[in-house]
């Protein structure tokens, strides 16, 4: 099993959702992903730096 490790930053937070960025992609019309922030580190803001391997997201710097 190949398990990858990304690098997202949180663009927006919505309710319960938060739009997540790949900092890795260079395409910036990429579209965001929206995941629950049950599965988020409870400290995040917009603006905070994700990085999701092992399946859990942690915050990074």
């Amino acid at each position: 099993m190949d398990l990858k490790t990304y690098r997202y930053v949180v663009e927006k937070i919505d309710g319960d959702y938060a739009m997540l960025r790949n900092m890795e992609e260079a395409d910036a019309a990429a579209e965001p992903k929206m995941v629950a922030r049950a599965l988020l580190p409870a400290e995040i803001r917009e603006g905070t730096k994700l990085l999701y391997e092992y399946l859990q997201y942690s915050v990074i710097e």
